[in-house]
C-alpha cells in the first residue's frame, strides 16, 4: 500500500500528471521551429535541412502522444531520452544555422520549462546544465569571433541566465503542486 509522502507514489504522480503540459509544450515548441525555420530558410536546400530536423522533433513527439492518446504514457525514462533528444536537435540547428545569431535557442524555453514541471529539481539542474552546455558549445562550433566582443558575451549570458531561470520557474511551480497534491491527500486520509 502506498502511503503519504510515497516519493515513488509522488514521481508516478508527477508524471502522470505533467505528461500533457510535456506533450503540449513540445508541440508549442516544433510550431515556433517551423516558422523560424520557414522565415530564415534561405535556399531549398537550407529548407530541406530544417525540415528533416523538424521531422525528428515531430517524430519524437508523435510517439509520446501517441503512447498517451493508447493509454499507454511515456515513463520517466522515456520522457528523460525524449527530452534530451529535443535539447541535442536544438543544439545541432544552433550549430548548423547561425551559431550565435540563431534565434533557435528560444526553443530551449519550452522543453527547459516543461521538464521543470515533471522532475525533481536535481534531473531538472542536470537538464538545464546539458542545455546550457550544448547550447555554447554550439555557439563555439559555429564561429569564436563573438567572444572578442564584451556586449555579445554579456548577452550570451543572459541567455544562459534566463535558460537557468526558466528551468528555475518550472521547478519552483512543481513544487507548488507537489505541496497542493500533499496536503489534498492529507486532508482526503484525515
Amino acid at each position: 500500500m502506498l502511503r503519504l509522502g510515497d516519493p515513488a507514489r509522488e514521481a508516478a504522480e508527477d508524471v502522470f500528471f505533467g505528461q500533457v503540459v510535456m506533450i503540449w509544450a513540445r508541440w508549442a515548441m516544433i510550431a515556433a521551429a517551423a516558422v523560424l525555420f520557414l522565415w530564415n530558410a534561405g535556399d531549398i536546400g537550407s529548407l530541406t535541412q530544417r525540415v528533416v530536423l523538424l521531422a525528428g522533433l515531430m517524430a519524437v513527439n508523435f510517439f509520446l502522444h501517441g503512447r498517451y492518446l493508447v493509454e499507454r504514457p511515456a515513463n520517466r525514462t522515456l520522457i528523460l531520452l525524449a527530452s534530451l533528444a529535443d535539447v541535442t536537435l536544438i543544439a545541432v540547428a544552433v550549430a548548423l544555422w547561425g551559431g550565435f545569431t540563431s534565434q533557435l535557442f528560444v526553443l530551449l524555453y519550452p522543453v527547459l520549462f516543461a521538464f521543470a514541471l515533471v522532475f525533481p529539481p536535481r534531473f531538472t539542474a542536470a537538464l538545464t546544465v546539458v542545455a546550457v552546455g550544448l547550447y555554447v558549445g554550439a555557439v563555439a562550433f559555429f564561429d569564436l569571433r563573438w567572444m572578442t566582443d564584451v556586449q555579445l558575451v554579456k548577452t550570451l549570458l543572459v541567455r544562459l541566465l534566463a535558460l537557468a531561470a526558466v528551468a528555475g520557474l518550472g521547478t519552483y511551480y512543481w513544487r507548488i503542486q507537489r505541496d497542493r497534491r500533499r496536503r489534498a491527500l492529507t486532508a482526503a486520509l484525515g
